[in-house]
């Protein structure tokens, strides 16, 4: 593919809702945001930031990865069943070196939702404290389990795991975000949310930019997602990069392989040698899979819990 710079492979190339439904709600304690930047940039980095401040592994404290063998994508609780998808032939590569950035910047999540129940997920850091992910991560809707619904009870994020290795430990997290059009109505078009850590564990792991782009550049552009699908061994990473197939105002389709377990991924691209992600991952189809676009209203929320 010409648009190289978009690739992140390791290995090889391959090939207007209303804007109230995008109010910010919250879970668990927290800081009263900072808005300072939110509507005043369309571009949100920090990496380098983040770089500055790794420690060694050997300052890591030991633990061991959780067996989430068996355990189903988190969108199993809401939908009953996922629609993620291989599209044609299954070209993601296994990450082995996932103490590396920007392959650490990813976590797999092990949530417990409020029933007690288990599941699996994917989550990226966007600050030393705040990852993203999709609203039904944090959030369950509808799955017609008493005492299932609403807040999941918690999530412990492992950056960087590998299988049974957790190169940088892991934290913990009660606290959630999301916003009312997904906790209020389930809508797809705003399914996504945030986690808030109670350490700093983002300084150690860097993270990603995000950035609100136009339909043209998105449209045929390389996208690459990473994540932990539940189909492969369990708390493996695995990745694939592919063109956007079409965008509306709040979702963004691609040709990305991607299967369950994978929920809450970046969906992002690489400009000027930095990563920014351009939407979250959450849904697939026969033909296209699929996440949550970052337009203004999503970035704004972003940056409000970034800060």
């Amino acid at each position: 593919m010409s648009d190289t710079r978009a690739l992140d492979n390791p290995h090889e190339s391959v090939a207007s809702e209303p804007p109230e439904l995008d109010k910010p709600v919250e879970a668990g304690p927290s800081e009263e945001p900072s808005t300072g930047e939110a509507g005043e940039v369309e571009v949100s980095t920090g990496e380098v930031e983040a770089v500055e401040g790794l420690r060694s592994l050997d300052s890591v404290i030991a633990e061991t990865a959780p067996d989430t063998s068996g355990l189903e994508d988190i969108g199993v609780a809401s939908f009953g069943a996922t629609a993620e998808s291989i599209i044609q032939a299954d070209d993601r590569v296994q990450i082995h070196n996932t103490s590396a950035y920007p392959w650490r910047a990813h976590a797999s999540l092990l949530i417990t939702a409020a029933d007690g129940s288990s599941w699996i997920g994917t989550g990226w850091f966007i600050s030393p404290r705040t990852l993203i992910t999709a609203g039904h991560c944090v959030f369950i809707k509808n799955s017609g389990v008493p005492g299932r619904d609403g807040w999941v009870r918690s999530i412990r994020v492992m950056p960087g795991r590998n299988g049974s290795t957790l190169p940088y430990g892991s934290s913990t997290s009660t606290s959630f975000r999301s916003v009312t059009g997904w906790t209020g109505s389930g809508n797809h078009n705003y399914d996504y949310g945030a986690i808030i850590l109670p350490t700093t564990l983002g300084s150690t792991v860097g993270w990603f930019g995000y950035s609100v782009a136009s339909d043209s550049q998105l449209n045929g552009s390389v996208v690459n997602i990473s994540g932990y699908p539940g189909d492969k061994p369990a708390g493996t990473q695995w990745y694939h990069s592919n063109r956007v197939t079409s965008v509306n105002s709040t979702k963004v389709y691609y040709s990305v392989d991607t299967m369950g377990g994978q929920s809450g991924s970046a969906v992002y691209h690489l400009r000027d040698g930095s990563r920014y992600a351009v939407a979250v991952h959450a849904y697939g189809g026969a033909t296209a899979n699929s996440g949550t676009r970052v337009n203004r209203e999503v970035f704004d929320n972003l940056s409000r819990w970034k800060a």
